[in-house]
């Protein structure tokens, strides 16, 4: 039997026969992974979104070719470890029709992936490196999404326009969770959350932040592990609901928060 692969083609996707294969596994792996593993995480999907994944996939693997957005690349890999790994949030934390704001986005992760599984969001991706910021405006235009801003800018500089704007608040980034609570609950908005996604071992990290998370007007509600659906790695989701606004004085400059953590 013949194997097919995909051909890109202006943005369309056409099956063609691969003379040298064996099997249909080239065709189906990323969309098999994502229906597969969005079900074992409880998340709401459609059809759409899924063709949205795979335009997103064929994107992300030429552009970093010639820029650094990821080290990880394949099928397989991006759809677990990026695609399903930040659909998990999703899991815990309802976005519907709200303001998302995305902390340190890079290639999308995690704001780009919860936007295109509920497009009726408001999302903002914030990223310092203009580079990136450039891709996902093109990543969005080739998506078709709306209601994305796309913003270059440090995270402790945006907050001038975005304070207390998002209902939920996201970070992938590896810093210290004082580090990044400093950096992302000034964006929360009063009864909003911010969502940090961690490894699977966080418990000295959180309490080492309790006082700083206090400090910026936050508390945690809820910490959860899960594994990454098509792997056996164990990542961590730590909520921290925001109970009154953060000091103005917060955040401060980056050599500040560098030079002295909150503790």
């Amino acid at each position: 039997m013949n194997a097919w692969y995909i051909l890109s083609v202006a943005g369309n996707f056409f099956a063609i026969p691969d003379p040298g294969g064996t099997g249909s596994e080239k065709i189906i792996m990323l969309e098999d992974l994502l229906r597969t593993g969005l079900k074992e995480l409880g998340v709401d999907y459609d059809e759409t979104a899924i063709v949205r994944f795979r335009k997103y996939y064929t994107h992300l693997e030429e552009i970093n070719k010639v820029m650094n957005l990821t080290a990880i690349s394949g099928e397989d890999a991006v759809a677990s470890l990026h695609f399903l790994d930040c659909a998990a949030i999703l899991a815990k934390t309802d976005i519907t029709g709200k303001t998302l704001i995305d902390i340190g986005t890079g290639a999308g992760f995690p704001g780009l992936v919860l936007k295109i599984l509920r497009p009726d969001s408001n999302v903002i991706l914030i990223d310092s490196l203009d580079k990136r910021i450039g891709f996902l405006k093109e990543t969005c235009e080739l998506l078709e999404l709306r209601d994305v801003a796309c913003v270059h800018a440090r995270a402790e500089e945006a907050v001038g326009s975005y304070r207390e704007k998002g209902d939920v608040v996201t970070s992938r980034a590896v810093a210290g969770l004082n580090v990044l609570s400093e950096l992302c609950l000034p964006y929360v908005k009063e009864n909003g959350v911010f969502v940090s996604m961690k490894g699977p071992d966080y418990d000295e990290e959180l309490e080492a932040a309790k006082n700083a998370i206090r400090e910026l007007g936050g508390k945690t509600d809820s910490c959860s592990r899960y594994t990454v659906p098509g792997t056996d790695v164990t990542h961590s989701l730590i909520v921290i609901g925001k109970k009154k606004p953060t000091p103005s004085k917060y955040p401060r400059k980056w050599a500040q928060i560098k030079k002295s953590p909150l503790v």
